[in-house]
């Protein structure tokens, strides 16, 4: 036999027979639990969302495909943010008002009223948007990324795409009744938690109670930001074809909801039932968190390496959306080799940390090395995997 050959078969004996699983780090207990009957509704759809697992919690013709009014301009808004965020554009951007953008003084739409032919920065704009709902700002700032509102709505169809927004099709940046437009209730949940995910320092300006320009001082339509603190978000909406329409989204201890409301009656009853939908699901529902991103776990012993043990520690949070009744029977399950082999590199993936319940691993993140580990030099290596090979021949023997 080889010196090669020899020591090949010495490291087939000594390494751990075990296989890194591809683990998640978040998720849900629902399908295997009892329903709890969700509030009832009186609106032509509505969807109940966890903000962190994407799961619905409650919903009522989540798919159909409705006209979404001015929650149309919660993707006019996603679009200028993420162009924001990526140096496209700048804040102070001057955006001119055409008038093929500007508004009239009509009653029959809002506006942020900057006056024709003349500029407003895109900060401006953008609050325009999402605090005075303002038709004019959106068309101004849909020619000023895409020559005209035509060309912006591909944008807006393609980002939604992007998103999987299957029910949705944008005609115009405003939400003004137009055939062909429409959006669905789970849809728009999920361009709202896509503009909490993605909008960064921006995601705050859906929670401002007022905006003045020109003079003209206008509040924030959605009355849940009045009444209820843990609410920082998103979109009213309405008109004679939609209805009155409400995107709101809450935040209470670990655990974000948001809720889609569509065809309401009344500004009223959008409202009144979004907060019966947001307490329902804070009541019945909680994100529990077994480790925190980072928590060290344990140390593994490190063979051929410059330290015989590293520690390691969760490279993500493990949560666990389930209902307050389940929370207490989630328990936790390491998945890791008895030993290692260096180098390990800092970050190196070595197994998972499992939330288990009822005897289902419901959840899991990935557990790495905390430090870096070189390895020995190749005479002290060889002399340790033939002290590991001489090891295991006599636990085989004895076997």
């Amino acid at each position: 036999m080889t010196l090669l050959a020899w020591m090949a078969s010495f490291r087939s004996a000594c390494l751990p027979r075990w296989a890194l699983l591809v683990a998640v780090g978040v998720s849900s207990t629902l399908s295997a639990q009892a329903v709890i009957t969700p509030p009832d509704i009186d609106a032509s759809a509505y969807v109940l969302m966890d903000y962190n697992t994407g799961e619905i919690l409650a919903q009522k013709n989540a798919n159909t495909p409705l006209p979404p009014a001015s929650l149309t301009k919660m993707m006019t808004s996603y679009l200028i943010e993420q162009r924001l965020n990526d140096n496209t554009l700048r804040e102070n951007d001057a955006v001119l008002m055409s008038e093929r953008a500007w508004c009239r003084g009509s009653s029959s739409q809002s506006c942020m009223y900057v006056p024709v032919n003349e500029t407003a920065s895109v900060i401006d704009m953008l609050r325009g948007i999402i605090i005075q709902s303002g038709n004019d700002a959106s068309k101004a700032m849909a020619e000023h990324l895409a020559g005209d509102e035509a060309s912006f709505a591909d944008l807006m169809n393609e980002e939604a795409n992007k998103l999987g927004m299957t029910q949705s099709h944008f005609v115009n940046a405003t939400g003004m009744p137009e055939t062909g437009h429409v959006a669905s209730a789970r849809d728009l949940a999920i361009l709202a938690r896509a503009i909490i995910k993605n909008s960064g320092d921006y995601y705050p300006l859906y929670a401002e109670p007022s905006f003045t320009y020109n003079g003209i001082t206008q509040g924030n339509r959605n009355a849940l930001l009045l009444t209820d603190s843990s609410v920082d978000g998103l979109k009213t909406g309405h008109t004679s074809a939609a209805g009155y329409c409400l995107a709101a989204s809450s935040k209470r201890e670990q655990m974000r909801l948001i809720s889609v409301i569509l065809g309401s009656k009344s500004a009223q009853s959008r409202a009144d039932d979004s907060r019966a939908l947001l307490n329902w699901g804070f009541g019945h529902f909680v994100t529990e968190i077994k480790a925190s991103k980072g928590q060290a776990v344990t140390e593994i012993p490190v063979r051929y390496g410059t330290a015989e043990q590293v520690a390691i520690v969760t490279n993500d949070t493990l949560q666990v959306l389930t209902t307050k009744a389940a929370a207490e029977r989630i328990t936790t399950v390491l998945e890791v080799p008895e030993h290692i082999e260096a180098p390990i590199a800092l970050g190196q993936p070595i197994g998972r940390l499992v939330a288990v319940m009822d005897g289902q691993a419901v959840a899991a993140v990935p557990v790495v090395a905390s430090a870096a580990v070189t390895k020995t030099g190749w005479f002290s290596t060889l002399w340790q995997r033939l002290g590991y090979w001489l090891k295991a021949k006599l636990q085989s023997n004895d076997a």
